[in-house]
């Protein structure tokens, strides 16, 4: 396989890099003004209203020209325009319902790009590595693309398959990736100044949870090795599949993984025709993103309807089928402390329990402990008991009017307490709301509260359990005193009769004079500030009094200082 020479337009990405750079702080500047101008000058000057009557168009439009800039950079602007889509605890619903359709599609990178950077990183030939490799991309992101090819007969020997799928990065992206997170860190820096962010968002951290993010995505080996680990979690579970890696031809740059392309989830016709019905897929789906949730605390943080098949798979009893999940450069994972209160969430859901939602929100660290969550409460009773347990095909037969005005005031309930997501969750938040949609996709009728219900249900159990195992512990370590407590009784009082036992009070009351000590010293300490303090108070308004206090307090600072100073280590006469 011939490769041309690298055409002037790969080195773009340095040419441009300034102006990339330029660009993205602009922009964010030009929102800095914009904000400083509507929420901090007009209402100072009186013009509250305007900015009030103003915000809902301002936000929108913003978002709208940052999804035209995500679009014409590509590069890590697309992730973030899907990374603000998920805050909904810190962006207003205007600005994360314009992103959230934002789409990683770009136009391919020309195969001769392509084609140089795998050889460089493979260190052979196409043609020598893979025995078919097509030129057309089955796709094209912002960070990589992926072709289908087949592997040599020795690999595929060794490798036990031979159709694969081959992602590879696009050329310069590193350099991409290090000038806009240069911007990033720069915008949350500024940020950062900004007292009425500052209270609300740790932006530096965000930034830096997103870099990390960023560049383990980029990583092919560390996405094969979250491909091994998804797969050793789901071991046994006939539910789902993972692509099997070739280690072979992978590298930083170059994944290979087996083709396992089947349906795609959310491809209904499909599905039918091949004899599955959707309505039973979604409840599957869900259950298994909870488990990978709850019971893993390791998760495909980007479960969208394209990382995610459903494969027909022939048995003796007809057609059944498995999910089968792909792409594992984003994957999300849960501490075993914020796993509790996550649990303890979903059994408050299930409950229709609002107080204990709100203290798992606290648990999981959401809300501060300062938080008044009293209104907050209020809220989620009424969501509860106006809309609790419908799914989302009752929730269309209400009417919209209500449900906007329920969203308007629970939304401004929220954004008005001091919470933000931490920085573990931010992938969470974006996890269960693809699984909600692509599951709304499947079954419009499907209650996301059937699928949380037996899960809390379980969740119950196993806590109820390990509470009565505790509790078992604890009386049969009980009735172990207890049976030991006549023997040790007997015995004290046997020693009490033979005069061998005795009581030494003089230290005891040593240390009971040092104490008592201390506590007049203390308090000689406290009075001395005080009238030191209120002395330099009045020496102004009243010189006369102010001198005084201040001379006073020499008597307590005296005892503070002097008080025990004679006294001995040795024992004291007793009277």
């Amino acid at each position: 396989m011939t490769v041309p020479p690298a055409p002037r337009s790969e080195t773009a990405a340095a040419v441009t890099g300034r102006a990339r750079y330029r660009r993205i702080l602009a922009f964010a500047a030009r929102v800095f003004v914009q904000t400083w101008w509507f929420e901090l000058l007009l209402p100072r000057l009186g013009l509250r209203g305007v900015a009030d009557r103003t915000r809902e168009r301002r936000m929108r439009r913003v978002a709208q020209r940052f999804r035209v800039l995500a679009i014409g950079l590509g590069g890590l602007m697309i992730k973030v325009g899907q990374f603000l889509s998920s805050r909904l605890d810190v962006l207003p619903p205007e600005v994360t319902s314009e992103l959230e359709g934002l789409q990683d599609e770009v136009p391919a990178v020309p195969f001769a790009a392509i084609a140089r950077h795998a050889e460089a990183e493979l260190g052979v030939p196409l043609d020598r590595a893979f025995a078919f490799f097509d030129a057309t991309p089955v796709a094209a992101a912002s960070l990589g693309q992926a072709h289908r090819a087949r592997l040599s007969p020795q690999d595929a020997a060794d490798a036990g398959f031979a159709e694969v799928v081959v992602k590879v990065q696009r050329p310069g992206i590193d350099e991409v990736i290090a000038v806009d997170l240069a911007a990033l860190r720069r915008v949350g820096g500024w940020l950062r100044r900004v007292r009425i962010v500052a209270d609300r968002v740790d932006a530096p951290a965000l930034v830096e949870e997103f870099a990390q993010v960023c560049h383990e995505e980029i990583d092919y080996l560390h996405e094969a090795a979250s491909a091994e680990r998804f797969a050793d979690a789901f071991a046994g579970d006939d539910r789902v599949a993972v692509p099997a890696v070739a280690w072979e031809r992978s590298t930083r740059r170059v994944l290979t993984l087996a083709d396992v392309t089947a349906i795609k989830i959310s491809d209904t016709d499909a599905l039918r025709a091949a004899g599955i019905d959707p309505a039973e897929v979604a409840p599957v789906f869900a259950e298994v993103m909870l488990d990978q949730i709850f019971t893993h605390g390791f998760f495909h943080a980007d479960p969208h309807p394209g990382n995610v098949f459903v494969t027909p798979v022939e048995d003796a009893g007809g057609v059944a089928w498995r999910l089968t999940f792909i792409d594992f450069g984003m994957m999300g994972e849960i501490p075993a402390a914020m796993r509790d209160g996550l649990r303890a969430l979903v059994i408050a859901v299930a409950a229709r329990d609002s107080e204990g939602l709100v203290d798992a929100a606290r648990r999981i660290g959401v809300l501060l402990p300062s938080a008044d969550t009293s209104e907050l409460e209020r809220a989620l009773a009424a969501l509860f008991a106006r809309f609790g347990g419908m799914g989302f095909a009752e929730l269309r037969d209400v009417d919209p009017r209500e449900l906007q005005d329920f969203a308007s005031e629970f939304g401004d309930t929220v954004r008005s307490l001091p919470l933000q997501l931490p920085e573990k969750l931010l992938l969470l938040v974006r996890a269960v709301s693809l699984t909600s949609g692509v599951c709304s996709t499947l079954d419009p009728a499907f209650n996301i509260w059937d699928a949380v219900e037996p899960y809390a249900a379980r969740l119950l159990r196993d806590e109820s359990a390990g509470l009565a195992q505790d509790l078992a512990g604890r009386a049969v370590q009980g009735a172990g005193m207890l049976w030991r407590m006549p023997q040790r009784v007997d015995a004290l009082i046997t020693r009490l009769d033979r005069g061998e036992v005795s009581f030494d009070t003089a230290r005891l009351e040593r240390r009971l004079d040092d104490a008592l000590l201390i506590g007049r010293r203390v308090i000689s300490a406290v009075l001395f500030l005080a009238l030191l303090v209120g002395g330099a108070v009045l020496l102004t308004p009243a010189p006369a009094w102010g001198v005084a206090l201040m001379v006073a307090s020499a008597v307590p600072l005296a005892h503070a200082l002097l008080a025990g100073v004679g006294r001995g280590r040795g024992p004291r006469p007793r009277p």
